[in-house]
């Protein structure tokens, strides 16, 4: 049996930061792959989205309904902190217009290497191929049962993902450990997940994209929640941060209905009212590049309810107009399906919240036993908002137990 003050399960950044700042502490991380940081190393499509520039206020809009749960740890360890972090250790970062934070490099693997740089300096230790087969808690701490031994520790943190991007290792294995520890899980679903449309008909634009757009969600007659935020056309449905920020709320058979012009119906009607009388001549295509669409999915929108581009303003009738209202201000997309894991960015549910203590990440149900990441039932938006959540929960944790080792 080799013992430990500290086991961490899953080498990512959740579990690689909290050993980080166990300092004095015998720290054991026990990780299923052949390498820490798989997903990570994927993260921002190779680049890193580490976390994002706003106040640290901003940040608790990011988080959904569970966005108080991480009040003590962001606080703890804020956006800047985290920059200076890295920074400090070497790695250059930089802010793109959106304020998201890169490392300088566009390089994930950079900002991996630099928690293993600093892991080794710590001397933690880092134990790769490790397939748990069994938890146990003893009287004195926890026995973990891998393929190739036995480890025990007083503490044992569990940081194992979710369950997307299952081909990096996040497959759920963490909501299994809670479950055996006695803890419920809140059933996990994708999130950050581009959305697939029933009988789609803007393949044609696939690439084309719209700059903060509202988009509302309807689930049978009744408008259920809204959302605004830039969105891209796929072969197959939308994408884009204001879709991905948005999966967490969507099933299949909900309607989205999307403002492509940020007028209300009622404004809108009037507009087009006026310009017949105004300006009746003018075609109707050009009349709405007021609007700074994209004249490909201008033409489209058009196409839906079979108006001509060069159909003059004065030509439209009244049942046209009230069309023209109904799909610039409210377009309709029939939801078939959100993406599943294998596409999704984060996981939405994990390790029901009102069984750890937001305060210090232990469980309320099993003493020594703490959670940070991905497994808990916690997730942001685009724009580094889960990484810096699995950052600061990992400080939390890490300078909790560091403090019980002085």
């Amino acid at each position: 049996m080799r013992t430990a003050d500290v086991i961490i399960i899953g080498a990512g950044p959740a579990g690689l930061f909290t050993a980080i700042h166990c300092k004095s502490l015998k720290v054991i991380v026990l990780e299923k792959n052949a390498a820490a940081g798989n997903k990570l190393l994927i993260s921002g499509t190779g680049r890193c989205n580490l976390t994002h520039d706003c106040i640290l206020s901003d940040f608790f809009d990011h988080y959904g309904a569970n966005h108080r749960f991480l009040k003590t740890a962001l606080h703890g360890f804020t956006n800047f902190d985290l920059i200076r972090f890295f920074n400090g250790h070497g790695l250059e970062t930089v802010v793109d217009k959106n304020g998201k934070v890169f490392p300088a490099s566009q390089k994930a693997s950079d900002v991996l290497q630099v928690l293993i740089n600093v892991c080794n300096q710590n001397k933690v230790e880092i134990a790769s191929s490790q397939h748990i087969e069994e938890i146990l808690k003893t009287e004195t701490g926890f026995e973990v049962k891998t393929s190739s031994g036995i480890f025990y520790s007083r503490f044992l943190v569990i940081t194992t993902g979710g369950m997307s991007y299952p081909a990096t290792g996040s497959t759920g294995d963490g909501y299994h450990f809670a479950k055996l520890l006695g803890h419920s899980i809140v059933p996990p679903k994708p999130s950050l997940s581009p959305v697939f449309i029933r009988e789609y008909t803007m393949a044609s634009i696939s690439g084309v994209s719209v700059q903060n757009k509202a988009v509302y969600l309807y689930r049978g007659d009744k408008k259920i929640s809204e959302h605004r935020g830039d969105i891209g056309f796929t072969h197959k449905g939308l994408s884009g941060p204001g879709i991905l920020d948005f999966s967490r709320h969507i099933l299949s058979g909900d309607i989205l209905k999307v403002n492509f012009i940020d007028l209300k119906a009622d404004d809108f009607r009037n507009e087009l009212i006026k310009a017949s009388e105004k300006e009746g001549r003018t075609a109707i295509q050009t009349y709405l590049k007021k609007f700074d669409l994209p004249r490909s999915l201008l033409f489209l929108i058009l196409k839906s309810i079979n108006i001509e581009p060069e159909t003059r303003i004065a030509e439209i009738t009244k049942i046209q107009r009230n069309q023209l209202v109904s799909v610039f201000c409210e377009f309709p997309f029939t939801v078939e399906k959100v993406g599943g894991f294998n596409m999704a960015m984060v996981t939405a549910g994990g390790v029901n919240l009102d069984e750890v203590n937001f305060k210090t990440m232990e469980s309320k149900l099993v003493p020594g036993l703490y959670f940070a990441g991905e497994v808990l039932d916690i997730d942001g938006d685009t724009g580094g908002y889960n990484l810096q959540a699995a950052f600061s929960m990992g400080y939390l944790v890490g300078k909790g137990l560091g403090r019980m080792g002085d």
